[in-house]
């Protein structure tokens, strides 16, 4: 009798190996699906190539960033209007005052002073938020309201 017991103690554990090593194995073919390597150093070499490939793709995109931030600094960011009557005894708001500025404080001022019979424009440039131009107290105002 201790020898069939044996017998089928020895059996369950050879079933036991066998679809342990069934699961393995199905476990490596899930693993190297979609790749044709055919050992784990072969996986492992693909993924170190993949990896530096990763890295000099961050280096480009962050040279390009830097880039494009450079150049939005130097974009106009900043728009304000406002209008106003410069005329007391006439007319209505129909002028206006507007400026334009980067990140940089750099851009333009422009006011327009409308009347019946004629409409002026102007535009002072703004370097660092001050101009070398007198500007009016209009112009200061949208200047101000942009920074």
């Amino acid at each position: 009798m201790s020898i069939s017991i044996l017998i089928y103690i020895v059996s369950g554990v050879i079933v036991i190996i066998l679809l342990w090593i069934g699961l393995t194995e199905y476990r490596f073919r899930r693993f190297f699906a979609g790749t044709k390597a055919k050992n784990l150093e072969d996986v492992m070499i693909k993924l170190g190539n993949q990896m530096a490939e990763l890295k000099e793709t961050q280096i480009e995109i962050n040279k390009h960033l830097e880039v494009a931030d450079k150049r939005l600094d130097k974009s106009i960011r900043s728009v304000e209007t406002i209008r106003f009557n410069p005329f007391l005894d006439a007319g209505s708001n129909q002028s206006f005052a507007i400026s334009f500025l980067n990140d940089e404080g750099d851009g333009v001022v422009m006011s327009s002073l409308y009347a019946r019979d004629r409409m002026s424009i102007f535009a002072k440039p703004i370097i660092n938020g001050k101009s070398d131009f007198e500007l009016s107290t209009e112009e200061k105002e949208v200047l101000e309201k942009s920074k």
